[in-house]
């Protein structure tokens, strides 16, 4: 049985949910307007019932509470409450796993986890400064929604529906019904993180990250244009190669569990976790 626990900060409380296992211990943050109800099949199957794998709601996210400040949501703010769960669960040495947003998050977070022992991140391709947008994401209408501040039911549907690979039938309700819970200032300040002085370049983080750097794309992405990757530095990264998973598109977490879980295992694995 996957365990809740409620942990404090100045900005709200942080839902932290952890599974049943006790191996070393995998990280997971979800992405914009989602929660960590989008890594139920690992929570719940058997990765985390070999592994403790903790999936964290993000503030304005899932059972979290809404900020109090704003500036709680921009990818700072967030990476804050990372690196505090990380120090106050004894996670300083897991392997840090961020999908979309949290991928982002991870980045902006990476340099204040040393003793991480790697970190893989999905549907998050590296942006610097000015935003390579253009370059890095395919031109899918659907992706404004994840800034906007307010979301019709239908705005949510057509955004979620872009998670998954086209076709895709085994998507549940909660999805959508995540989107519309999210706060809608968390995704404002999504665009308002991309921007020197508030965050990180995180083409630079990658170029000079020292930890193993895992990067996993869906061969049908809806979101995130995979050539890319190819354009970056990231002399960390693990088998040296992206590593593209067949039939997913930006949620192989949910759409391809094996597939992905396998990846994630061998990645923990190799980092010696």
């Amino acid at each position: 049985m996957t365990k809740t626990t409620m942990y404090h900060t100045p900005n709200g409380a942080l839902a932290v949910h952890q599974s049943a296992g006790d191996g070393p211990p995998i990280v997971l943050i979800h992405g914009n307007s989602s929660s960590a109800r989008a890594f139920s099949r690992q929570l719940d199957g058997s990765l985390g019932r070999r592994r403790r794998v903790v999936a964290i709601d993000l503030l304005g996210h899932g059972h979290s509470e809404n900020a109090s400040d704003p500036a709680a949501y921009l990818l700072p703010g967030h990476a804050l409450a990372v690196i505090a769960i990380a120090g106050n669960f004894d996670l300083d040495q897991a392997v840090f796993v961020g999908w979309s947003l949290g991928g982002h998050i991870l980045l902006e977070a990476a340099r204040d986890l040393p003793k991480a022992r790697g970190f893989a991140i999905y549907g998050a391709p590296p942006v610097g400064f000015p935003p390579a947008m253009a370059e890095a994401f395919l031109p899918n209408p659907a992706l404004a929604a994840g800034f906007s501040a307010d979301l019709t039911r239908e705005q949510a549907q057509g955004y979620v529906s872009s998670f998954f690979a086209p076709g895709f039938a085994d998507a549940p309700p909660f999805f959508v019904e995540d989107a519309l819970r999210a706060d809608g200032r968390a995704r404002a300040q999504v665009a308002a993180s991309m921007a020197p002085g508030v965050s990180r370049d995180e083409v630079q983080v990658v170029a000079g990250l020292q930890q193993p750097l895992a990067v996993l794309h869906g061969t049908r992405e809806q979101f995130v244009n995979g050539a890319y990757y190819a354009k970056l530095d990231m002399p960390t990264l693990w088998r040296g190669a992206v590593q593209a998973i067949d039939s997913a598109g930006h949620a192989p977490q949910w759409e391809t569990p094996v597939a992905f879980d396998a990846l994630i295992e061998a990645f923990a694995v190799n980092c010696g976790g």
